[in-house]
């Protein structure tokens, strides 16, 4: 393959990458404007953290989702994105009543969706720990 066409295909792969970051941060805005709402009392009564459990989700929901859209730390939002949904999908899984599996699927396709991104932007990732360890 010639440099051009590997040019062209890292361009369009991080235009993909983009459109995904911005569409997944337009979710989580608003999935964690949602747990500010009484939509989700009850269900974080089953889990059993308390109320602030549920406020504390909104707001690394938010954060993460705005992170998706700044450059330097897109990767790492991406990151911590994929974190919270996986420990959601646990706690549907195993916590919630009437959980399981069904209930973790939304959250687990979330993670995976964090996770390509995270894995896309590997190398701003491990800039930003090298940044870290100075």
């Amino acid at each position: 393959m010639s440099e051009q066409t590997t040019s062209t295909a890292a361009k369009i792969g991080n235009i993909v990458v983009w459109i995904l970051q911005i569409l997944l941060a337009v979710t989580f805005v608003k999935n964690g404007w949602a747990l500010f709402g009484d939509d989700f009392v009850k269900k974080f009564d089953d889990i059993g953290f308390g109320q602030w459990f549920r406020y504390l989700t909104g707001v690394l929901e938010i954060g993460t989702a705005i992170g998706l859209l700044i450059p330097r730390v897109c990767g790492i939002a991406a990151l911590g994105l994929a974190g919270i949904m996986g420990g959601a999908a646990l706690t549907e899984f195993f916590l919630v009543t009437n959980g399981g599996l069904d209930d973790a699927a939304m959250p687990l396709f979330f993670m995976v969706w964090a996770l390509v991104i995270a894995i896309y932007r590997r190398e701003q990732i491990l800039g930003l720990l090298t940044l870290v360890k100075r």
